[in-house]
C-alpha cells in the first residue's frame, strides 16, 4: 500500500534527523512535528497538525517502518524509522530516496548537493547510478521524469507515494487558503466568506480546522483562568 503526504514526510524526517543530527535522535514526537513543518529544506513547507503527525506514525508503526523506544534516560517516548532495513537499501541510497520525500522532483545534480550532510557522492554519474539502480529494482523506489524546461538534466521523483504522477507531496502547504464562496459586492468585496472546495460545496476540512482551532483557544483561556484561581466552572 502506498505511503500518504503525511507519512513520506514523517519518514523523511526521521532519516533526516538520524543523519544530520544524530545527538537528538531518536525524536520525540514535539521535534518530529517541528521538523515535519520547518521552514528550510523542504518543499512545500507545510502546517501540519500534531494530531496528523502522531496518526501517521502509528499507521507507520502497524506496517513496520517506524518504531516507538523509551530508554530509562527518556522522559518522553522517541522514535526511529526502518525504512533502510523495510525498502533493502543503503545509506547512499536512503540519502536520495529521504531528500525525495522531503523535497519533491530533483535533479541529480540538485540531489548531490543536498544529500551532502548525509552521504558524499564523488561526482553527478554516481547519483546518476543510484538512482538508476533504484529504478531497476522489481519495485521501483525511484523514477525518471525528463527534464524541465531550461534544465540540463532529468528529474526523478521517488515512488512511495500515493500518486507517483504528483511531483511533490500533496501535504497542505502553508500558504493554501480556501476558496471563497459567493459574488463579490458593488464595491468589489466578497459577499460571503463560506469555505468551499472544488466542487462548490462546503469545505468540510476546513470547517473542522476552524473548529479545532476555537478548542484550542478555549482550552488555552481555561488554563489561564485555572492558573489565575478564578473559578471557571459552567454555570
Amino acid at each position: 500500500m502506498p505511503l500518504s503526504d503525511v507519512e513520506v514526510r514523517v519518514l523523511g524526517v526521521l532519516v533526516e534527523k538520524e543523519r544530520t543530527t544524530p545527538e537528538t535522535y531518536p525524536l520525540s514526537t514535539g521535534a518530529l512535528h517541528t521538523g515535519c513543518n520547518q521552514r528550510t529544506n523542504r518543499d512545500p513547507v507545510t502546517d501540519l497538525h500534531l494530531r496528523e503527525v502522531t496518526e501517521a506514525l502509528q499507521r507507520l508503526r502497524d506496517r513496520g517502518l517506524a518504531t516507538t523506544v523509551q530508554e530509562v534516560s527518556d522522559r518522553v517516548p522517541k522514535h526511529r524509522h526502518l525504512l533502510a532495513r523495510a525498502l533493502d537499501v543503503d545509506d547512499r541510497e536512503l540519502a536520495l530516496i529521504a531528500v525525495l520525500m522531503l523535497r519533491g522532483a530533483q535533479t541529480p545534480g540538485e540531489l548531490r548537493t543536498r544529500t551532502e550532510r548525509y552521504v558524499g557522492f564523488d561526482d553527478v554519474p554516481s547519483v546518476t547510478a543510484v538512482l538508476e539502480r533504484l529504478a531497476a529494482r522489481s519495485v521501483a523506489l525511484v523514477r525518471c521524469l525528463g527534464r524541465a524546461p531550461g534544465q540540463s538534466q532529468d528529474r526523478w521523483v521517488h515512488t512511495l507515494g500515493v500518486d507517483e504522477e504528483r511531483q511533490r507531496p500533496r501535504v497542505r502547504p502553508v500558504s493554501a487558503e480556501p476558496e471563497r464562496k459567493g459574488a463579490a459586492s458593488p464595491d468589489g468585496s466578497a459577499a460571503t466568506e463560506e469555505p468551499v472546495d472544488a466542487s462548490g460545496g462546503p469545505n468540510v476540512a476546513a470547517l473542522l480546522e476552524r473548529l479545532e482551532a476555537l478548542e484550542q483557544r478555549v482550552v488555552a483561556l481555561e488554563r489561564r483562568w485555572a492558573a489565575s484561581g478564578l473559578d471557571v466552572a459552567s454555570p
